[in-house]
C-alpha cells in the first residue's frame, strides 16, 4: 500500500493478508452512470482488464460476479457456476447493506458478509486485473491468483459480449 492509497475494507484486508496491491485513485465524475468504463478510460486500460463486482442472486443465495466491464454477466452460467437454477442481479440496497460498499464501488474484497465469489476464466489471460478498491474513484490491482485466494473464489466462463 502507499501513501496515496485510501483505507478501504477492501485495502486493510488486502494488507492484514499480505497480499500484494497497487492502489488506483482516479477523478470520479457524479453523472457517470458505467463506473467500470469510467474507471478503465481514466485509467488509460483496456475494458477487458477491468472487472466489475456485481452482486447476484442465485436462487436463496447471494453470490459475487466479477467480470470484465467491457461484457454483461451471463444469468444462467452464473447460476450453473454456483450449482443453482436461477439467477437475477440483486437489488442494489440489498447489496450495499451485505457487502458495505456503494454501488459503483463495490470491492469483491471486505465487504461486511463474505459472499461466494466467481471470478470470470478471462481474468486469467493477464497478470494483474483491476477491480473496485471499496469506493468510486479507487481501483486496486491485482493478481487474479491472489483475488481468488482472499475470496476464496472460483474462476468459471460467466461474461458475455
Amino acid at each position: 500500500m502507499t501513501a496515496a492509497s485510501p483505507r478501504t475494507p477492501a485495502t486493510v484486508a488486502l494488507d492484514r493478508a499480505g497480499v500484494p496491491y497497487t492502489p488506483h485513485v482516479y477523478e470520479h465524475h457524479e453523472t457517470a452512470t458505467n463506473f467500470g468504463a469510467e474507471a478503465a478510460a481514466a485509467l488509460g486500460l483496456r475494458e477487458d482488464q477491468v472487472f466489475k463486482t456485481l452482486v447476484v442472486q442465485v436462487d436463496e443465495q447471494l453470490v459475487v460476479a466479477v467480470v470484465p466491464v467491457a461484457n454483461r454477466l451471463d444469468l444462467k452460467a452464473i447460476a450453473t457456476a454456483v450449482g443453482g437454477k436461477k439467477a437475477s442481479l440483486a437489488a442494489p440496497d440489498l447489496a450495499e447493506r451485505r457487502t458495505g460498499y456503494v454501488v459503483g464501488g463495490i470491492s469483491p474484497v471486505g465487504q461486511r458478509t463474505t459472499l461466494r465469489t466467481v471470478l470470470d476464466a478471462s481474468a486469467e489471460d493477464y497478470a494483474t486485473i483491476f477491480v473496485s478498491g471499496g469506493r468510486r474513484g479507487f481501483d486496486i490491482e491485482l493478481a487474479p491468483r491472489d483475488l481468488l485466494a482472499i475470496t476464496a473464489g472460483a474462476t468459471a466462463a460467466i461474461a458475455r459480449d
